[in-house]
């Protein structure tokens, strides 16, 4: 990895050394998704099992996971692995039921009362990667979330493995969080399956899920078509940034640099110090540690585009961070939490030495579908929220309207809009009238 000096650099040379790898393919992944959207939208299951074959190299001819096939592969599953899951499960379900939504009621006026009630999103499509490596994981990061919220239909796509079998990791996460509706569908064309719907896969009204390139843009063009779903957020390529100190760990630092660029090649990692020293050591541990990677290609690709950066000081590594607005944000410095105050932009933050973002991948309980790409500049992760809809609800009586109709009627007048003025001063005059309210 090669090792730069902040202060040596131009501006140019700054944006282009944070630049992400994704921007490079921008055009060619757009029209692809396009192509790949409309032949789902046109083709339906038809397409979707084309799209597989050509794809995923597999075979499906049922798209959706029978009930008896679900049970056997979760009933197969190493007993470790089982409890590992529902370990997991219990932790991200207590972090996510404490931060829950709920409603609420004001009386903002005597006689007006308003609320605001909360009521979960209908059909929800969550879509769990499983290209290069299967993540149950990501099916309890949705999964669990969704059944908080108590969505009444939750469908899940999956990429099939190349025997055209869902993996049983996978479907037993599903089934940890109550989701019986499995499909063997991945990529853009999942994507496509649940924005649309097709004979077998139902159209949902919002989609969650991280992925790839070319899945975080197929939730982008159909989240912007007239009538589509909404989406949780751009979550992917996966990317992480990391500011170390002159006392960091460069074996652990490392680590943690790898631990995302296995992702896949478009990922991105990021290394800020105010150490030369470390840099260096950190750059020798990185190549000794991919060596022995069993996705050592993967991770070589991906630190292709990483950056290791030497900046003049903690401030300068804060507010590059920020600018920056990463995924993952981890503190690998000696007095982590006096630090916290300056992080604005960040999807998930990891505190020392000792918090690897496994933990917050895996089985810490706070949720790894975080926003990518900078989006962390304007939004969180998944949470409860994220399933449910907010909608307020007012009543006034007779006398709640004579205290705030005159307010109403003075700003629709400013406005000019006569027939909104006349739906109040209607019924003052009726009120003032003696007559029936």
């Amino acid at each position: 990895m090669n090792v730069l000096t902040w202060t040596e650099l131009s501006a140019a040379e700054r944006t282009g050394a944070l630049r992400r790898a994704t921007a490079a393919a921008g055009p060619e992944v757009t029209t692809g998704v396009a192509d790949i959207l409309e032949q789902v939208r046109s083709g339906g299951d038809d397409a979707l099992r084309s799209l597989t074959r050509r794809l995923d190299g597999a075979e499906v001819d049922a798209l959706e996971v029978p009930p008896a096939d679900r049970d056997a592969a979760v009933a197969s599953l190493d007993p470790v692995l089982r409890q590992a899951i529902t370990e997991a499960a219990g932790r991200i379900r207590a972090f996510h039921e404490a931060g829950m939504q709920r409603g609420y009621a004001v009386e903002t006026a005597p006689g007006v009362l308003c609320e605001r009630v909360v009521r979960p999103i209908r059909r929800v499509g969550l879509y769990v990667p499983a290209g290069t490596a299967p993540l149950p994981s990501t099916a309890l990061m949705l999964g669990v979330p969704a059944q908080l919220a108590g969505c009444p239909e939750v469908v899940l796509c999956t990429p099939p493995r190349p025997d055209g079998t869902a993996d049983p990791a996978v479907l037993a996460a599903a089934a940890e969080c109550g989701i019986t509706r499995v499909f063997l569908v991945g990529g853009a064309q999942a994507v496509a399956a649940m924005a649309y719907g097709t004979a077998s896969v139902p159209r949902c009204d919002k989609l969650f899920g991280p992925g790839n390139a070319w899945v975080t843009e197929a939730k982008r063009q159909v989240s912007t078509a007239e009538g589509g779903p909404g989406i949780d957020m751009p979550a992917g390529p996966s990317e992480v940034l990391v500011i170390a100190d002159a006392g960091a760990d460069a074996e652990f630092v490392a680590a943690d640099l790898l631990s995302q660029a296995e992702h896949g090649p478009d990922s991105q990692v990021v290394l800020l110090t105010d150490s030369a020293d470390l840099a260096a050591r950190v750059a020798q541990q990185v190549e000794e540690q991919v060596e022995s990677l069993p996705r050592a290609d993967i991770a070589r690709k991906a630190l292709a585009s990483s950056r290791l950066v030497v900046v003049p000081d903690l401030d300068t590594a804060f507010e590059v961070s920020n600018d920056y607005a990463p995924e993952h944000l981890i503190l690998s410095l000696r007095e982590p939490r006096g630090w916290v105050d300056r992080v604005d932009r960040a999807g998930s933050v990891f505190l020392g030495d000792h918090t690897p973002e496994t933990l917050g991948d895996y089985c810490s309980g706070t949720n790894h579908v975080l926003p990518t790409a900078g989006a962390a500049r304007f939004t969180g992760g998944v949470n409860v929220s994220a399933f449910q809809i907010a909608m307020t609800v007012q009543h006034a009586t007779p006398e709640g309207l004579a205290v705030v109709g005159p307010c109403a009627v003075t700003l629709s007048e400013a406005e000019q809009l006569h027939a909104h003025q006349r739906a109040v001063t209607r019924r003052l005059d009726r009120l003032a009238a003696g007559g029936a309210p």
